[in-house]
């Protein structure tokens, strides 16, 4: 496709199968487009907005995703509510995307194959139901019971793998009884639905005036997204700057943190966090992410536990019942602007999950 390019972020060799998930060489692949960005005027909310910009699917599967609000939460402070897509997490963009890159240019195919601490997992259930797929999901022993519940209300079937969240991984690679994987780690259609996120940002802000936005990071598919989407819209005249880009971290689980920072990291050997959806020790987008941040002056912040938990419960006080891992990001915005004097800055903090996945800590 003349459109966009997609080529591995280590070799540059350029994407054969439009299914492929990993280059030969075991790298990622990334997606560069190379069209104006462009959207419907037609009044619609789902991926169907901005479908000129996803050249790569012909055929859309949708629950009704996107066009989540953003609502002030005090001075120049907005949260963007992103855990209000269709199966409670910000997950659903990406599955979108990547569902309807298999519904177009998949053959045969009947199973879908993937590995989630628990809101992908959900996600990838729901969308495989919807466009007609088996869905087969592993999890690591620690995933929430909430999201196994509504894994399997969709009619996927779950496998618990107790081990390293690596070896999920392996498990769930392995397709030799049948079926493609589309680990939303390594998948870069997935990770691509995540510029809708910033094109939404930039209707609902004066965006040239918003001077920053936090997420939540561990796979790096949102992160990677939003510096995606951001950059296309700037490169696409539609904004003439684009804003700070902090991604935030429990500091248990802070690889891409200590990688940003050039600072030793040593991951644990068991993972306990209050941030169970946070928890990829040793992921495989660590070095695009660090590239990518540095490229566009992003920063990132790690904060405790004992913050997370009480970013968590003030969050709830406001009327906003939330993963603890999306607390992360407001925990993580209180300690920055502490330190960089952003508190009285234009800012977005992006919420990705319902309190429902994990309503106890």
């Amino acid at each position: 496709m003349d459109s966009l390019s997609v080529f591995c972020n280590s070799c540059g060799r350029v994407m054969e199968n439009p299914l492929e998930y990993r280059c030969t060489c075991g790298g990622v692949f990334k997606i560069e487009i190379k069209e104006a960005f462009k959207r419907s005027e037609d009044k619609v909310v789902t991926l169907e907005r901005y479908r000129p910009n996803f050249p790569y699917i012909r055929s859309i599967v949708s629950l009704g995703e996107q066009s989540t609000p953003l609502v002030k939460l005090n001075g120049n402070v907005m949260l963007k509510l992103d855990y209000m897509n269709p199966t409670g997490s910000f997950k659903d963009r990406g599955s979108a995307t990547l569902v309807s890159a298999v519904k177009s240019y998949g053959k045969d195919i009947t199973e879908l194959r993937e590995d989630s601490s628990g809101n992908a997992g959900a996600s990838l259930a729901a969308y495989s139901a919807r466009a007609g797929y088996r869905c087969h999901v592993f999890v690591p022993h620690t995933a929430s019971g909430a999201k196994l519940e509504q894994i399997k209300a969709y009619g996927a079937k779950l496998t618990v793998v107790k081990g390293s969240r690596a070896q999920v991984g392996e498990k769930a690679q392995d397709v030799s009884a049948g079926g493609i994987y589309v680990g939303h780690s390594w998948h870069p259609y997935f990770r691509d639905g995540m510029r809708t996120l910033a094109y939404e940002i930039s209707e609902q802000t004066k965006l040239d005036e918003l001077d920053y936005v936090f997420c939540p990071v561990s796979a790096g598919t949102l992160f990677l997204g939003i510096v995606s989407g951001f950059r296309h819209l700037l490169e696409s005249g539609v904004v003439k700057r684009m804003p700070k880009i902090i991604a935030c971290q429990t500091s248990k689980v802070s690889p891409f943190y200590h990688a940003l920072k050039g600072t030793h990291y040593r991951a644990p050997s068991q993972v306990s966090s209050v941030a169970d959806a946070l928890v990829s020790t040793k992921p495989p987008l660590l070095e695009l992410m660090v590239n990518e941040a540095k490229s566009v002056g992003a920063d990132a912040e790690a904060v405790e536990e004992r913050y997370i938990v009480a970013a968590w419960k003030e969050l709830a006080l406001h009327g906003f019942f939330v993963e603890p891992s999306s607390a992360v990001a407001y925990a993580a915005y209180k300690q920055y602007s502490k330190r960089k004097d952003a508190s009285e800055s234009s800012t977005v903090i992006v919420l990705t999950g319902s309190g429902l996945k994990r309503p106890t800590i």
